[in-house]
């Protein structure tokens, strides 16, 4: 589908939440521009920011008019507008089995994965332990499900990929080390593989 203004993308470049929807809007050749938030400086709490998002969070997405917040709910937003069933099944087992890789990514890989990396990265909170144990456990039951199959939901990539793969591939920024789960890493890299990936930058680790 053609556009006539790109999408608008607010994001922060090392949020993985930010990344799982450029990775969508990339892998659907759709016209986009970014626009950063300086979320370190504060500016996700202004007045401007937050009449496109009351809770203050990025991403947000402004289509055309329409602006759509929280990552996984911009995902089903981009799949349904301009993907075609493959990326978000439009029978109802097919949805299910991606909704609920959409929950895991808002769940145990947000408390998991994600937080150690948050912990380390931007030194929020200080004890990383509950969140590493988090990540280590979903990762294990991830690499299990993972025997047989190429990607998450069976043998074609879906939304359920995009949401679980920035943070997951990100984690030994957090100290969790992925060398334990060969087939989780080799699901990692046929994530790479795919036409339009982009890769989201490493932190600076001090």
């Amino acid at each position: 589908m053609s556009l006539a203004q790109p999408i608008v993308l607010y994001r922060y470049r090392l949020s993985g939440h930010c990344h799982r929807v450029e990775l969508l809007l990339s892998m659907l050749g759709l016209r986009y521009e970014t626009r950063e938030v300086d979320l370190p400086a504060g500016e996700q709490r202004q007045p401007s920011f937050q009449a496109l998002n009351p809770f203050g969070q990025v991403p947000v997405i402004d289509d055309e008019g329409t602006v759509v917040s929280d990552s996984n709910a911009i995902l089903v937003y981009l799949a349904l507008r301009y993907g075609d069933a493959g990326w978000l099944p439009r029978d109802p087992v097919g949805a299910a089995r991606v909704q609920r890789w959409l929950s895991l990514a808002a769940g145990p890989l947000a408390f998991g994965a994600a937080r150690a990396r948050a912990v380390r990265v931007f030194r929020r909170g200080t004890d990383p332990t509950e969140a590493i144990a988090t990540a280590q456990a979903l990762f294990t039951r991830m690499d299990g499900l993972l025997e047989g199959q190429a990607f998450l939901v069976g043998d074609t990539p879906t939304i359920a990929d995009l949401a679980m793969y920035s943070y997951t591939a990100h984690a030994p920024e957090g100290d969790i080390s992925l060398e334990p789960w060969p087939r989780l890493r080799a699901w990692l890299a046929r994530v790479q593989a795919l036409p339009g990936f982009i890769a989201m930058p490493p932190s600076q680790l001090g």
